[in-house]
């Protein structure tokens, strides 16, 4: 009977010794996708203002400096405009459109599932925010401020790193609905995802 106790003992000791196993939980699939599309973003941000930096401090506007002859140039210009130099002229309309995409999709990241949705709506928030950041900070003032642009290609109108970012992010997306990948889930839509619930075949009860 004694042995009975002290291993009894022994082994609640020993068991008491044994580190216990904590499980690890990974991270929800939207905060996953949310860190993706704020590094997306960051890095299009971090592109478009030392690139617009270095513009301003090495290009003076109206001199053209070649690349590839007369065809692709570095050529500084300040444009009031939205991307490519369209709808100049509202400039403080253009920058309440920017600051509202920005809200949107940093809301709507909150409910990401889809990688390639995170990398298209990435695309678009750093694009946004780099020209945003021109329109509060940059003449004649903010809200209309003029947005920095420096490269030139052929009859292309000049843009900057966040121009083609917006639109490329804009384009992703589109190419992504059409094929049936939405933002909330992670493959393809399937047909009958589609269908109504109450236009669906019921099932058999045998």
């Amino acid at each position: 009977m004694v042995t009975d106790e002290t291993s009894g003992k022994a082994e609640s000791a020993t068991g008491a010794a044994e580190p216990a196993e904590t499980a690890v939980t990974p991270p929800p699939p939207a905060r996953r996708r949310l860190g993706l599309l704020l590094s997306v973003a960051a890095v299009i941000l971090v592109l478009d203002i030392v690139t617009k930096v270095l513009a301003v401090r090495l290009l003076t506007p109206g001199q053209p400096v070649s690349i590839i002859g007369d065809t692709v140039t570095w050529t500084l210009v300040r444009n009031s405009g939205a991307a490519f130099s369209m709808a100049t002229g509202y400039t403080w309309v253009l920058t309440l459109v920017a600051t509202g995409v920005v809200i949107g999709i940093v809301w709507m990241g909150r409910r990401l599932v889809s990688p390639w949705w995170a990398i298209g709506l990435g695309l678009i928030l750093g694009g946004a925010m780099g020209n945003l950041i021109d329109r509060f900070f940059r003449s004649p003032g903010p809200l209309r401020g003029h947005v920095v642009d420096f490269l030139s290609i052929g009859w292309w109108p000049v843009f900057n790193v966040a121009d083609p970012s917006v639109v490329g992010g804009a384009i992703l997306l589109v190419v992504l609905s059409l094929f049936g990948f939405d933002f909330d889930t992670t493959g393809r839509r399937r047909p009958e995802d589609e269908t109504p619930p109450a236009a669906r075949p019921a099932a058999d009860p045998s």
